[in-house]
């Protein structure tokens, strides 16, 4: 017996869509001013390199 019923095919179109997008977005290059924030937070850091091997 088939899960076809007309819910169960709209819940997987609804998960293909979901992960269709979430992967697009994914892919999606950050903008400018994100990786600008995240620069500068790299750069307040403290260095790793201190105390390693």
């Amino acid at each position: 017996m088939s899960n076809d019923t007309p819910s169960e095919r709209a819940r997987q179109q609804i998960d293909a869509n979901l992960k269709r997008v979430f992967r697009e977005q994914e892919q999606a290059e950050l903008p400018d001013r994100l990786k600008d924030l995240l620069a500068q937070l790299k750069a307040s850091e403290p260095s790793e390199q201190d105390g390693k091997s």
